[in-house]
């Protein structure tokens, strides 16, 4: 697929805006053709501030929707969070740092496990240091076909503050959500927090490895904190109002998907019936609905029942 040919449009306090992103009028979907994009539009790199970008390139499967990484260049070098799911996908994210900067790459921090974000790691150069919470490190240790974390790699069970450069950088575990051991990426100096699974922009709540109550909590959380920017893990990059109208948007989402499986859960129903009667309202509509909604229910269904540790 072709590169990506967005051109730099202006510039405001936190968001130098790549066409389209950043219309007036944003539409609120995951899916790039409804937003007013053409697939030849990505990959593509998204100034969020004078140091921060995302780098978004499509997902694997059926439907179209954006893997989102953060990375942060500063004078030491530069800190990435998360990756893409392939060895090629990953060395485009690797191209498209180099076009930004010369430094070099020093720190991955693995937000999530998951290969979307974790297979095309090999591909990364070797001289970096891994951050990883122990859970997921765990996770991928005992997964036979999965990017293995190297010996060197520092485990995060809670908060890891330190500077890159000038730039101090907080990664922190919010609580289990999307996986057990989601991290996200918190830029105090810029206000900006990569939540990488933990926030899905207009991407149905995807449950396979998730802690729907916890994941709440971890929402809620992030929420409270002093941030501008929220960036997803899938999905778009927005900017500073818009992010917090979609974080608070799929934090409800989130809160819906639970109360129709735990309505259903209280009605006595049975976990297939369920998957047959729940009705999601306005989230049957967006990305990955189809496919995720038989997952969550199940995912609450196990919660529920007290078989979720």
């Amino acid at each position: 697929m072709p590169r990506g040919r967005a051109i730099v449009l202006s510039t405001c306090t936190h968001l130098l805006v790549f066409a389209p992103v950043f219309a007036q009028s944003v539409v609120r979907t995951a899916d790039p053709i409804k937003r007013g994009f053409k697939e030849s539009d990505f990959p593509r790199t998204v100034k969020v501030t004078d140091t921060v970008y995302t780098y978004e390139d499509f997902h694997a499967g059926d439907e179209k929707f954006t893997t989102t990484d953060m990375f942060v260049v500063t004078d030491a070098g530069v800190l990435v969070a998360d990756a893409q799911g392939s060895a090629a996908a990953t060395k485009g994210l690797v191209d498209a740092i180099a076009k930004v900067t010369p430094k070099p790459l020093k720190y991955v921090v693995v937000c999530s496990d998951h290969g979307d974000h974790t297979a095309g790691n090999a591909s990364l150069p070797d001289a970096i240091t891994y951050i990883i919470h122990p859970t997921s490190q765990a996770i991928l240790a005992r997964q036979p076909n999965a990017w293995k974390p190297p010996a060197s790699t520092e485990v995060v069970a809670d908060k890891k503050a330190f500077t890159l450069g000038r730039e101090p950088i907080e990664v922190l575990f919010l609580g289990r959500a999307h996986t057990g051991g989601d991290l996200s990426v918190y830029l105090p100096k810029q206000k900006v927090l990569f939540l990488s699974e933990t926030f899905l922009n207009r991407v149905f709540p995807a449950m396979r490895s998730a802690y729907p109550s916890e994941w709440l909590a971890a929402l809620t959380k992030a929420e409270k904190m002093d941030v501008d920017v929220y960036v997803p893990g899938h999905g778009f990059t927005e900017k500073s109002a818009v992010s917090k109208e979609e974080l608070r948007a799929y934090h409800k989402a989130l809160e819906a998907v639970i109360a129709e499986a735990t309505r259903l859960h209280k009605a006595a129903v049975p976990v297939e019936d369920a998957i047959k009667q729940a009705n999601f309202g306005e989230y049957s509509s967006w990305t990955l609905a189809k496919s995720q909604a038989p997952i969550a229910i199940r995912k609450v269904y196990e919660e529920l029942d007290g078989k979720l540790k």
